[in-house]
């Protein structure tokens, strides 16, 4: 099964890149972040031309999930069961045995922000949902833009980041303690090249001079990460013109 995540930052812009990439790649799940549409706007029609089923669970404007895959998909539900939230950050079905979790995890603004603090909390009520899912579902993938650089290799000028939103610390412990549950980065699993990134800001050609952060992830439960062979970050949709300014991830696990 070929997994992968991608904030795609207004479907409604880059859906034409969507298609192109899922003609190119041929990936059997995809998790989307930030498709800012309501869910009568969200383009099912377009998907199932591809060969691909959805789900949605979105809002006009801001955030918006979604699910998309050639496999069927059942079991769906919105939301974290015990947040009340209206933001619709968090969507999670079963295909092929496997539970699927997409998630758009709070960006936070600053860290002197009331967003901060709410970042905190809603990681906190993410990762002891995600414990119980994880005792209900031992074939689990937690799939989305997390906001979060794991670790200074995640960052291309550590010392510049220190003690930002995106890298402070206790984002960073907030991070340590998903992994903690029984979670693996699938993109450690494998040596990697260095300076690779998932998200680069439109501005000050940072894509170009490669001034980015590895933010987007897919944490693998115990049984899917040991079946995982390989995972990778495609760099190419962010070359195009109108980008999202997020690349995608993509998790290879073996059937």
């Amino acid at each position: 099964m070929k997994l992968a995540t991608w904030n795609v930052n207004s479907l409604k812009v880059r859906l034409p890149h969507l298609l192109d990439w899922l003609a190119r790649t041929q990936p059997d799940v995809v998790c989307l972040q930030e498709t800012k549409l309501e869910d009568e706007k969200f383009p099912y029609a377009e998907l199932k031309a591809a060969g691909y089923a959805a789900v949605h669970c979105g809002q006009k404007t801001y955030n918006g999930v979604a699910i998309v895959s050639r496999r069927p998909i059942v079991d769906v539900l919105h939301g974290i069961p015990a947040l009340e939230d209206e933001q619709k950050r968090v969507i999670s079905a079963t295909i092929d045995g496997a539970r699927i979790v997409c998630a758009y995890v709070p960006n936070g603004q600053s860290v002197e922000s009331d967003k901060y603090q709410y970042k905190l909390r809603w990681l906190a009520a993410f990762t002891d949902w995600l414990t119980r899912e994880l005792a209900a579902h031992p074939r689990l993938a937690v799939l989305g833009d997390y906001n979060i650089a794991p670790e200074e290799r995640d960052v291309h000028d550590p010392q510049a980041w220190a003690g930002q939103v995106l890298f402070s610390e206790p984002e960073r412990e907030a991070f340590r303690r998903l992994l903690g549950i029984g979670l693996t980065d699938s993109f450690r699993l494998f040596d990697q090249p260095e300076r690779s990134f998932t998200w680069w800001d439109y501005r000050m050609m940072a894509f170009r001079r490669k001034m980015g952060l590895r933010i987007d992830h897919i944490l693998l439960s115990s049984p899917l990460a040991a079946a995982c062979s390989a995972c990778t970050v495609d760099v190419e949709p962010r070359k195009l013109e109108r980008p999202s300014d997020h690349a995608p991830v993509i998790a290879e696990i073996r059937d």
